[in-house]
């Protein structure tokens, strides 16, 4: 029997994602215990990221599940005890910015976190099929999408391109911060934005679910370059 072209995708992609994103959906996951990068729950996830941020910012890093131990587990699947949805900037990347190895993080990155469908369906891919209880959004300070946004907002011209279109997803986040016309107002909206990422997230109608099960925690963070500190917004 003749099958479809749409169906024959289907079925590559049901076999090929655990190519994609580093293990099939029927294969045993490798998870370390609690202590090594395992998470019980959205607290302890949460938990665990606060004290790795915490040894990053204090230089005394342990630079945890990195060893060939860790490398083989990881060959059956993978089980990340949190999904970051973080901005592009090479000056915030999760697994040093939280001290956590491989398999530790599901990282989802775009400038400014900005969402699209391949964004969002990352994210979902993260929820679905590993099973994070945690996502964290994680904005951070001089963020050059949102000031870049930001100088829209203040009478520059919208840039061309696809530069314009991560401006324009931003503007109306921007717009709705009240501008005082101080130097702050970059860094209110960078702390806007993070927020309101996290509730478009919440109210998906493919994660709203989970979160109103408890199975899963939304929570809008910003990264400090100056302290090197991951300050929880809620």
């Amino acid at each position: 029997m003749a099958i479809s072209r749409r169906s024959a995708l289907a079925a590559s992609l049901a076999g090929g994602a655990g190519l994609l994103f580093g293990g099939g959906l029927g294969s045993a996951p490798a998870r370390a215990d609690t202590a090594a990068g395992g998470a019980a729950g959205p607290d302890e996830a949460l938990r665990l990221l606060e004290e790795g941020n915490e040894r990053w910012r204090n230089h005394a890093q342990t630079h945890p599940n990195e060893g060939r131990e860790r490398r083989q587990e990881l060959l059956d699947g993978q089980e990340p005890f949190a999904l970051v949805l973080g901005c592009a900037d090479s000056r915030v990347p999760a697994e040093l910015v939280f001290d956590r190895g491989l398999g530790d993080l599901f990282d989802v990155r775009s400038a400014g976190q900005v969402l699209d469908s391949s964004v969002l369906g990352s994210v979902v891919y993260g929820v679905h099929h590993l099973h994070v209880p945690l996502i964290v959004v994680l904005g951070h300070a001089s963020c050059g999408a949102v000031t870049a946004a930001v100088e829209v907002h203040r009478g520059a011209p919208m840039p061309d391109g696809h530069i314009g279109y991560l401006v324009e997803r931003i503007l109306p986040v921007v717009d709705s911060v009240p501008d005082d016309g101080g130097d702050g107002f970059i860094d209110a909206c960078i702390t806007a934005n993070a927020r309101y990422i996290a509730d478009e997230l919440a109210a998906d109608p493919e994660l709203s679910g989970a979160v109103g099960s408890g199975d899963l925690r939304i929570a809008p963070a910003r990264y400090e370059l100056d302290s090197s500190k991951v300050n929880f917004l809620d």
